[in-house]
Order: structure tokens, then C-alpha cells, then sequence
């Protein structure tokens, strides 16, 4: 009579491995937020930024009584495609949002593609990247929590709405 080998330990092996392989991703992933992330000047305050509606965005205002997402993205960027609706959410759920569209044309272009795609979040127009070079920004998406005037966390590439209201939550402990 033959016997069939038990699933059990190629279950366990198979295990294994993918605990080992999310490991591998959890180091890698943040080995490249510190890599990539961003850097305000020491010392300089926070840049008062003129929106793509004319107002004005005082920063260090902005992030005072509660943790704010900057959120760094461009027109022509692949992986934005994804996380802009989710920050669009979040500000329309009453996140505390501002975003700087880096070099993704001039007024009116950003404004035509942004109403195309039923954006409404507050926008920034790096158009010649001059902020994203002064942040050390250099890729898209980027996200920074800034509370009272300090960056207090940063990562770059895909998250999602529930990581960002958590970093959101987290540097409101803080």
C-alpha cells in the first residue's frame, strides 16, 4: 500500500520561506526610504507656497495643530497613477493634505489634467522642481508628515490609505 507524503512539512517549509521573503522585502523596502528620503535644510523654516488656486500655504501653520501630508507626485508618473486617488480620499475625508506636483507643466496643463482626473487636493506646481531640489525630493510619490514644522516621517513609492492615516495618527502621538 502506498502512502501519500503529508502536506504538513511542505506547508511549514513553504512557510518559512515566505516568512523569510517578507523579512527580506520589510529590510529592503526601508533600506530605500532612508536612502531616498527626503531632507529639509537644517535650520531654514518651512516655505510659505503659493497653490495652484492663487491662495497661499503656510506650512508651518498648516502642520501645528495637527500632523500634515505632504505629498510629493508628478503627472507623468507611473506609481502615482495609483496612490493620487488615495490621497485625494484622505483629503476629502479631512486629512490635513497639501501636494506639490513636480514638474508636470505649467499652470494650466497641471490644472486641465488635475480636472480631468477630479482632483481637488491643494497643489503645489514645482514646475522646474526648485522645492523638490531644495528637499532633496528625487522620486515620486513621496510622502512627508510634517508636524509643528519638522518632517517626522517620510517614504516614497506606493502606500496605502490605511499606512497613511497610520503615520498621519502616529506623528499625532508624538
Amino acid at each position: 500500500m502506498e502512502t501519500k507524503p503529508s502536506l504538513t512539512p511542505r506547508l511549514r517549509r513553504w512557510g518559512k520561506e515566505a516568512l523569510w521573503l517578507l523579512l527580506f522585502a520589510v529590510i529592503i523596502s526601508t533600506a530605500l526610504d532612508l536612502w531616498h528620503s527626503p531632507a529639509l535644510p537644517e535650520g531654514s523654516p518651512l516655505p510659505v507656497l503659493t497653490l495652484q488656486d492663487g491662495t497661499q500655504a503656510d506650512l508651518q501653520a498648516m502642520s501645528r495643530d495637527r500632523p500634515l501630508l505632504v505629498y510629493y507626485w508628478a503627472s507623468w508618473c507611473a506609481v502615482c497613477r495609483f496612490t493620487t486617488p488615495t490621497v485625494e480620499q484622505l483629503w476629502r475625508d479631512g486629512e490635513n493634505v497639501l501636494t506639490v506636483a513636480l514638474r508636470s507643466g505649467d499652470a494650466t496643463r497641471l490644472q486641465q489634467g488635475m480636472a480631468k482626473k477630479g482632483l481637488t487636493f491643494p497643489t503645489h506646481n514645482d514646475e522646474h522642481a526648485d522645492l523638490a531640489a531644495r528637499w532633496q525630493v528625487s522620486v515620486t510619490p513621496s510622502f512627508l508628515i510634517v508636524k509643528d514644522g519638522k518632517v517626522v516621517s517620510t517614504t516614497t513609492g506606493w502606500s496605502s490609505g490605511l499606512g497613511l492615516k497610520l503615520r498621519l495618527a502616529w506623528a499625532n502621538l508624538g
